[in-house]
């Protein structure tokens, strides 16, 4: 792998670093992996290799040149519409059309963050609820990233969980991504991906979602338009009620630029309209825009008097919050994959007490639910399905105890942070 090909990649873990980080080390060797482990990455390489589909589709293969886009102003993007289907989105710094898209009725609120293969832990939590005869029938469900991966199934209800298992435990990498695929707009192509939500988002599970929708309930899912650097929330419960083909495959288009990693994945091309003109614009992983949305910037922050019309807010992180001790090599890509992972747990951090906040403001119940900070089962790769599945485990186990969620933000940790027992960055480590 050349200088520049690192570099870049480097640039997309600073945008990106939740979805990419577990498996910066199959693209990037050095960034989170010793010397020593550099032979256990070709291995894992080649068994990705090994497992890809001999035909793969005409997408997949490397493009020399891309054609160019259709230009468009500022102005016209700001008033865009999904053609057709103007109901599907809005601005998420839109106080208005956040207000206009919400239910009638207060209730219960689950919001889901990004993490990559991490929200195997969200995904037991949720089931674990199922188990344990705790889990509500969520007024507001919404998801970035991985989280919005999740948000269909746990939206749709409990008769969709061992769907939702499966796609957190029976998963690999070489269903997320194909190594090797430069597309020229990422390093590595996500056809796999596309082709894996087409099969998790199934017409019986389309039409649950469009049901609930009806019934009054909101299912919001949240990518990044790069074009305008603004993030976008999308009513996944609007595109599923509208019905057809089209319908479905906006609804699975949105799910796999909310979960695209930009520079590592293709961003997603969405077509919408302003004025009678028609262009694309460019959507990326909706964690470049936080880790997990509530409500607008705008009426989080501590000088806001705006009340959450909700009854509960049950807040999933599927992101290790601990420090993780590593002795950083004197290379670029290594020193800034410890930078980033660091940022991002501060981040996350952060926006959990603005929602605590806003949520004592409001007279809502904070409710939020962590990976354990004891956890720390060995990873062979990225989207290693043993690893996933005991994140898996403890989040099930998690989420049918007792003690599913805390009623604060986890306290900041103090002393010296433990050492890895990892010889790479993998998950939650």
């Amino acid at each position: 792998m050349n200088a520049r090909t690192r570099w870049t990649l480097c640039a997309a873990a600073l945008l990106s670093a939740p979805f990419v980080m577990p498996w910066t080390a199959v693209l990037m060797p050095g960034m989170g992996a010793t010397a020593a482990a550099q032979p256990r990455v070709k291995q894992m390489a080649a068994r990705h290799a090994a497992k890809k589909p001999a035909s793969p589709p005409a997408e997949s293969t490397q493009t020399t040149q891309l054609p160019p886009r259709v230009p468009f102003t500022a102005a016209e993007d700001a008033i865009s519409i999904v053609p057709g289907i103007p109901e599907a989105r809005f601005w998420a710094d839109s106080v208005a059309d956040f207000k206009n898209a919400l239910p009638a009725q207060p209730g219960p609120w689950l919001i889901l963050s990004s993490g990559g293969e991490d929200g195997a832990f969200g995904a037991g939590l949720l089931t674990g609820l199922t188990a344990g005869g705790k889990r509500p029938d969520y007024a507001v469900v919404t998801g970035v990233s991985t989280g919005a991966l999740m948000a269909p199934f746990a939206f749709a209800g409990p008769r969709f969980d061992d769907a939702l298992r499966k796609a957190y435990t029976e998963v690999s990498a070489a269903d997320i991504f194909e190594a090797g695929g430069s597309t020229g707009e990422s390093f590595v192509n996500s056809w796999p991906l596309k082709d894996f939500i087409a099969k998790q988002i199934t017409p019986a599970l389309f039409d649950a979602i469009a049901a609930a929708h009806k019934s009054g309930r909101r299912l919001f899912v949240v990518s990044y338009d790069l074009d305008a650097e603004r993030a976008v929330v999308w009513n996944m419960g609007a595109i599923a009620a509208r019905g057809g083909d089209e319908a479905l495959n906006l609804f699975r288009t949105v799910l796999l630029a909310s979960a695209s990693v930009p520079g590592a994945f293709p961003p997603v091309l969405i077509n919408v309209e302003a004025n009678g003109k028609r262009f694309a614009e460019m959507h990326v992983d909706g964690g470049v825009g936080g880790q997990f949305f509530v409500a607008p910037a705008a009426l989080m922050t501590t000088t806001s008097d705006y009340r959450l019309p909700a009854t509960r807010l049950d807040i999933v992180v599927n992101t290790g919050l601990e420090p993780d001790f590593q002795v950083v090599e004197r290379f670029a890509p290594s020193i800034l994959s410890q930078a980033v992972d660091a940022a991002v747990k501060v981040d996350t951090r952060m926006m959990l007490a603005l929602t605590y906040a806003a949520a004592k403001r409001s007279g809502v119940e904070f409710n939020v639910a962590t990976i354990p900070a004891g956890f720390n089962a060995p990873s062979k790769g990225p989207f290693d399905p043993k690893y996933m599945g005991a994140l898996f485990h403890t989040g099930y186990e998690q989420g049918r105890s007792a003690a599913a969620f805390a009623d604060k933000p986890p306290p900041y940790p103090s002393g010296p942070a433990p050492q890895s027992n990892h010889i790479e960055k993998t998950g939650a480590n």
